[in-house]
């Protein structure tokens, strides 16, 4: 059996004896992130990282690139035909499973990647502070006394002088168990992967990478090849200078950065949570509130129900007892003319008259005269209205049981009196309760008629949107000038004021035709005068005029074919008012 296949058995024996850590005293240094058992041949990835061998070749591909130049393993040197061979492969990228780096495997896969030396001594070290006694790991049978550190194996008595007698183990560096117990740490070589059991004690510059003697003889035999000693100090303080200088800072900057973050989130997190109770403590005090306002509306509910029904149940029995006098009085009559004798009649007449009199001249009282008894249509809810406050919260939503009374609606708005013919005309009804406070609601039954009072054919169509809040605005547009009668009913009774008179001024449209002086007045009775017309006037006069004489001989003007008439004479104020201003200078006197 050579070196490697016997490692590689006996540290699956060791896999498939070791179980995985479950226990806190296990040390993470020791084990792997993936698998979460102690480390199988540990490699190191670019992003400084370690893993299992095995873990990393399960890794699924991120992508797959051409390769340059690539770094093979940790110790010896390498072939010119090997180095010729990467050149042409492909180099696979998988992420890091610790930090999502993305990082190249080598094309030889997870071998040709650095063996993490301190992951096996921290794996070794786990095995020796472990309970109970180490078994050999290759007969399995016998308590480990020694260990090889090349091979890396735990050996009993027997199994170590057979590792020591053959000839491809007999130079490794094999210690005893208690020696290394008692030390607590390891200091075994790091040998050399090209030439087993040579310790890589050189550094070859120009390839900047260890080798043993044998690798210096050889592959490396025209290099400059130096004690690892000698360079360490060199390559060591590079590391220890990117550390202390660059990296220590920042890692600290990034360690006050994070515990700043982790207070914030401290402090949010009591944040939210003292918000979240305050906000479940008021919605408790709010429900509470809530629900005795409702309860309290539901009091006031049946109180109303209570006051309206036996209101109905008195109205109720006064017009049976009503009804009752009423039909027995008239039937009695009835049956005395239609079966009683003269004799009969006459006697009875005087207390017959006298009751059927004071039946007839009988006043009812309002609750007995009304036409529509009260069926509850006035109450109402508003939930949007404001209720005070219940138990310091403010609430909303009450209850409404005004109803309006028509004699103290009014209406506002010039709308209701003037209007202009082709216009639209606007005015707002208010509806009142008793008391002339405005309605919170609408609902209200309005109607609303405008009808010409000479052209009785002549109505306008009107439009009524409720506002929700006891107005209603009234909407119309008149086609014919006059005066209108306007009609404003609630619940089919008229309200104050109503019906109202409306009247609708003529629109004026802009003259088209000729705009003429009357000679006659303008000039003071002179027959020169003229107007910008051709037209002549009675008496010899040139220009044109209403045919009148002795007028003052102020200037008036007259508009023909406009709509003022053409009997008018207006002053020139009112005239320019409804004139063209361009057309005066047509005038001549």
């Amino acid at each position: 059996m050579s070196q490697s296949e016997e490692k590689e058995t006996t540290e699956k024996e060791m896999v498939s004896s070791e179980p995985g850590p479950k226990t806190a005293s296990v040390n993470p240094r020791a084990v792997c992130s993936v698998c979460k058992r102690l480390y199988r041949e540990p490699k190191i990835l670019p992003c400084l990282h370690t893993f299992c061998s095995d873990c990393i070749g399960q890794l699924e591909p991120f992508s797959a690139s051409p390769r340059g130049r690539s770094n093979g393993p940790e110790g010896g040197g390498r072939s010119e035909e090997a180095a010729e061979k990467d050149r042409g492969a492909v180099s696979v990228t998988v992420l890091c499973p610790e930090c999502d780096t993305e990082v190249d495997i080598p094309q030889s896969g997870p071998a040709g990647l650095s063996t993490d030396h301190l992951a096996l001594d921290e794996v070794f070290l786990e095995t020796l502070v472990s309970d109970g006694p180490l078994g050999c790991d290759l007969c399995g049978e016998g308590s480990a006394e020694s260990r090889c550190e090349v091979c890396s194996v735990n050996l009993c008595e027997f199994c170590c002088q057979a590792h020591r007698r053959q000839k491809r183990t007999a130079s490794h560096s094999v210690q005893a168990v208690a020696e290394l117990k008692a030390r607590g740490r390891l200091c075994r070589p790091v040998l050399c992967s090209l030439h087993p059991g040579q310790e890589l004690r050189l550094f070859c510059q120009p390839c900047d990478l260890s080798v043993c003697l044998e690798c210096a003889a050889t592959l490396h035999r025209e290099h400059r090849c130096c004690p690892t000693h000698d360079v360490i100090d060199h390559h060591g303080d590079r590391i220890r200078e990117l550390v202390s200088v660059h990296l220590r800072p920042r890692l600290e900057r990034l360690e006050e950065s994070l515990q700043k973050v982790e207070i914030s989130q401290e402090n949010l997190r009591v944040r939210v949570d003292a918000t979240a109770n305050e906000i479940r403590a008021f919605a408790r005090g709010y429900a509470s509130a809530v629900e005795a306002h409702c309860l309290s509306l539901l009091r006031r509910l049946e109180e109303l129900r209570v006051q309206r029904r036996n209101h109905l149940h008195l109205q109720r029995a006064q017009l049976e007892q009503a009804l009752l006098d009423v039909r027995g009085s008239v039937e009695f009559a009835e049956r005395l003319l239609s079966c009683g004798s003269d004799a009969e009649i006459l006697s009875v007449k005087g207390v017959t008259l006298r009751r059927l009199t004071s039946l007839a001249e009988r006043r009812y009282g309002p609750q007995l005269a009304a036409v529509a008894p009260d069926d509850g249509s006035s109450i109402c809810f508003l939930p949007g209205e404001p209720a005070g406050e219940v138990e310091g919260y403010p609430v909303v939503g009450v209850i409404s049981s005004r109803t309006v009374d028509v004699n103290r609606c009014t209406t506002e708005g010039e709308g209701l009196q003037q209007g202009m013919e082709g216009q639209q005309g606007h005015f707002t009804l208010m509806c009142r309760d008793s008391r002339g406070e405005q309605l919170a609601r609408g609902g209200e039954h309005v109607l609303v008629s405008i009808v010409h009072k000479e052209k009785k054919n002549c109505t306008v169509e009107t439009t009524v949107a409720d506002g929700k809040d006891g107005s209603y605005i009234v909407s119309y547009k008149p086609e014919e000038p006059g005066e209108y009668s306007v009609w404003v009913c609630v619940r089919a009774q008229h309200v104050k004021g109503s019906p109202f008179i409306l009247n609708v001024k003529k629109k004026f449209r802009l003259h088209s035709g000729t705009f003429h002086c009357c000679s006659f007045c303008s000039s003071g009775g002179a027959k020169e005068a003229r107007c910008g017309c051709p037209g002549t006037m009675p008496g010899g006069f040139k220009g044109c005029g209403h045919g009148h004489k002795g007028h003052p001989g102020k200037h008036h003007w007259s508009c023909c074919g406009s709509t003022i008439e053409k009997s008018e004479c207006l002053p020139q104020s009112i005239f320019a008012a409804v004139s063209p201003r361009g057309l005066l200078r047509t005038v001549e006197l």
